[in-house]
C-alpha cells in the first residue's frame, strides 16, 4: 500500500480482511513516521519510508498507489522497472503524456495495470448498466450528474501542483458513468469553469459544468463543485423511462437507485458494502490467471483524456474533439462482488477531504 491518506486508511487497508483469497498486505509506504509506526503495528507489515520505495518493491508482488495525482506516473513506473504490478488510484495520472508513460513500462515488463474504479464491481451500478443494456428503459438519450462537496482548506485536492481540481477527483466519476452507461465514447466535450474568489480554492476550479457528446445525437451533462454541500448522483434518461442512482458513487453509506417507467417507480437500496476488496480479488486473479484487468490502464487513459479536453474547452471557450478510442473490455455483472462493509478504523493523521 503505497499512500496513507484518508482513503487507503478508512477503506483500502481494512479491505484486505475481505480480499484473504488470493490476496494479503505484506508492506506501507509513507512519508510520515507516526503513519508507519502505528499502521504497521495494526496490520503486523513491513513499514517504507518513500525513500525505501525501491527496497520494497524487491519484496511485494504488486502495489495499491493511493498517492496524489502528480506521483502516479513515477511511482507506477518504478514499480514496473521492478517487475510489480500496478492498481493505481483514479485519475491515472493528470496528463495523457504520462498514462502513455505508465502504460509503456508495464507493457516493456510485462506487468498488470489495473486502475481503481470500483463502481466497476458495485452491485448496483452494475444493475444499472446491465437494466440500460437490456433496454429497460428504452434507447438511452441523455446523461445528467451532480458531485459535489466542501473541500477543507489545505486538502491536496486543492493544490495545483499535486494535479487537483474538481475534474480530476471527482468529474472522473461522472465521465466514466456517462461512458459505462452508453456503452460509447463521446466525440467533442463542452466546459465551463467558475471560481467565486476564494482563497483555498484559488489554484483550482471551483465548479465545472460539463457537456460531452456521443454518437446516436446522445449527451452527458454533469456539474462537479469542491464549495457545495454533499452531493453524488447520476440519472440516465432514455425513450421509455429514466434510472436515477442517488447516492451513486459513495463507498462509505448504502447506494440506491430509482427506475421509471410509464409513471411506476422502481426503488431499490443496498446495503453499505466493502467496494475496494472486490478490485483487489480481481487484481490478483488477473494477476495470478494472466488476464487483462478491467478496468485498464487504456481506460483509465481515457478519462484523463476528457479531463484535459475539458479544461481546455473551459479555458477556450469552444468545443474540443475527443480522437476516437476503442476500449477492448467494460464492466459486465460478472465482476458484481458483494462484501460486507467495514467498520470505520481510527485515522492516524488523516481526516476525510470534505467538511460535512
Amino acid at each position: 500500500m503505497v499512500g496513507l491518506g484518508h482513503i487507503a486508511q478508512v477503506a483500502v487497508l481494512p479491505a484486505f480482511a475481505h480480499a484473504r483469497a488470493n490476496s494479503r498486505l505484506v508492506a506501507i509506504v509513507s512519508g510520515d513516521r507516526t503513519k508507519r509506526r502505528e499502521l504497521g503495528r495494526r496490520y503486523k507489515v513491513a513499514a517504507y519510508s518513500y525513500e525505501q520505495y525501491d527496497e520494497c518493491l524487491k519484496e511485494v508482488d504488486a502495489v495499491y498507489i493511493a498517492l496524489p495525482n502528480s506521483q502516479h506516473a513515477e511511482f507506477t513506473v518504478r514499480a514496473a522497472r521492478a517487475g510489480v504490478h500496478v492498481l493505481c488510484e483514479k485519475p491515472m495520472a493528470v496528463t495523457v503524456d504520462e498514462c502513455e508513460t505508465m502504460l509503456e513500462a508495464c507493457r516493456a515488463n510485462r506487468v498488470k495495470l489495473m486502475i481503481a474504479y470500483r463502481l466497476h464491481f458495485e452491485e448496483l451500478n452494475l444493475r444499472a448498466i446491465d437494466l440500460v443494456r437490456r433496454g429497460a428503459i428504452g434507447e438511452p438519450k441523455f446523461f445528467n450528474s451532480s458531485f459535489s462537496m466542501t473541500v477543507r482548506k489545505g486538502d491536496i485536492r486543492l493544490q495545483k501542483a499535486h494535479g487537483g481540481g474538481s475534474l480530476y477527483d471527482i468529474g472522473v466519476y461522472c465521465i466514466n458513468a456517462a461512458r459505462y452507461l452508453f456503452r460509447a465514447e463521446p466525440k467533442e466535450v463542452v466546459a465551463m469553469a467558475v471560481n467565486s474568489g476564494l482563497a483555498r480554492l484559488a489554484e483550482v476550479d471551483e465548479s465545472t459544468a460539463g457537456i460531452l457528446r456521443f454518437d446516436g445525437e446522445r449527451v452527458a451533462s454533469f456539474v462537479t463543485s469542491f464549495n457545495a454541500a454533499d452531493v453524488a448522483t447520476y440519472q440516465i434518461v432514455g425513450t421509455k423511462g429514466h434510472l436515477r442512482l442517488d447516492p451513486a458513487y459513495e463507498y462509505a453509506e448504502p447506494l440506491a437507485w430509482t427506475m421509471t417507467i410509464g409513471g411506476k417507480a422502481k426503488r431499490v437500496r443496498s446495503a453499505t458494502r466493502d467496494q475496494f476488496a472486490p478490485e483487489l480479488l480481481h487484481f490478483s486473479d488477473c494477476i495470478l490467471k494472466n488476464r487483462q484487468p478491467e478496468p485498464s490502464g487504456e481506460e483509465g487513459m481515457q478519462d484523463v483524456r476528457i479531463v484535459q479536453a475539458l479544461y481546455q474547452s473551459a479555458e477556450t471557450g469552444k468545443a474540443v474533439p475527443i480522437p476516437p478510442f476503442k476500449e477492448r473490455k467494460r464492466p459486465t455483472r460478472r465482476q458484481r462482488m458483494a462484501k460486507p462493509g467495514v467498520a470505520k478504523p481510527r485515522l492516524v493523521k488523516v481526516q476525510s477531504a470534505s467538511i460535512d
